[in-house]
């Protein structure tokens, strides 16, 4: 993982994940540049932090993305709630990778 900075995930999503780059770039402008405020900045670099961590362990980005759509096509209210929050705890857990890792 980079360092822990809008600057640096950028240039680790190009070098690694460029498939997340525009998405990146296009939310960036959407949630910060072109609102010329920099109090959403924390909540932007939480939810990229996370998308990076997952999308560089193919296993596991494929394994939460089956989770999402399995629960998307659930007709059983509590199974799909189950296969959501498995999703959101898998997604915690990989938003959790430190700087070096």
């Amino acid at each position: 993982m980079p360092e822990r900075t809008p600057k640096a995930l950028r240039a680790a999503i190009a070098q690694h994940t460029p498939k997340l780059l525009p998405d990146f770039d296009r939310n960036w402008r959407e949630k910060i540049a072109d609102t010329y405020d920099l109090a959403p900045v924390p909540a932007f670099m939480t939810r990229w932090w996370a998308e990076f961590a997952l999308a560089r362990d193919p296993q596991l980005e494929t394994k939460v993305h089956h989770l999402e759509d399995e629960a998307s096509q659930a007709t059983d209210n509590d199974l799909a709630k189950s296969l959501v929050e498995e999703a959101g705890r898998l997604r915690r857990e990989a938003g959790k990778a430190e700087p070096g890792q």
